[in-house]
């Protein structure tokens, strides 16, 4: 089954009498589980796709569904309500909440959907023994890496068990091991969870990692955009 789908979308940005296209007649699905890179280079429109995924913009033309579910017919408190229980962000400044730990911020999400404490618990150090940072539960973003405060990111945005996970340039802030290390933890936990990757780059390094590439250029697909498994 698709995770997404995105039929005939379009996005424009107007600034006064000026008309920028930032998607033109975007059609993309893809199935749960996949693990795939947005590609090409500033302005082909990466982000703004990401923030059609996620529910975070809508488009001006076209259609995007989660789980079959036409988000565009959604409300905003609707699709608000969708991104905190079935979509896990992955920043590239890692929007970590810097007077709460790293244990405090992984359970904040589970915090704001009403999970019960001990569920809350154990999922919490779950995710941070997955992403190797167990030792750390009780440190602030101040007093971890900036690998380590990716990591924990990661572990948010899973923390709601999501149908998908949106990142962008989710390494273009870490060094060459950290964002290998970043990747790798991404890769190892879209196989063990079965939750849909969807990440923006331009790093061929990172990209070398999906199982597909959809390329951009121009507010257009030009390559990858074959229908979801």
């Amino acid at each position: 089954m698709d995770a997404i789908q995105l039929d005939h979308v379009t996005k424009l940005y107007r600034v006064g009498v000026t008309e920028t296209r930032a998607l033109n007649d975007i059609s993309l699905n893809i199935a749960e589980g996949e693990f795939t890179a947005l590609v090409g280079p500033s302005g082909s429109g990466k982000t703004t796709l990401l923030q059609l995924i996620g529910c975070l913009d809508k488009p001006d033309t076209g259609a995007v569904k989660i789980k079959g579910q036409d988000v565009t017919r959604f409300s905003a408190n609707q699709r608000a309500d969708l991104r905190r229980t079935s979509i896990g962000f992955v920043f590239q400044f890692f929007a970590l909440v810097p007077v709460l730990t790293a244990y405090e911020n992984v359970e904040l999400p589970l915090l704001l959907n009403g999970t019960k404490p001990a569920e809350r618990r154990e999922r919490v150090l779950g995710l941070l023994q997955a992403v190797g940072l167990e030792d750390r539960a009780h440190h602030r973003p101040d007093q971890l890496s900036g690998g380590q405060q990716q990591r924990v990111a990661i572990a948010r945005a899973l923390a709601t068990r999501p149908v998908l996970v949106l990142a962008d340039e989710p390494t273009a802030n870490l060094d060459t091991a950290n964002g290998q290390q970043a990747m790798e933890i991404m890769e190892r936990l879209n196989k063990e969870t079965g939750t849909a990757f969807v990440y923006a780059t331009h790093d061929p390094r990172v990209i070398s990692y999906a199982r597909r590439v959809v390329k951009l250029q121009d507010g257009s697909i030009v390559d990858g955009g074959l229908e979801g498994a």
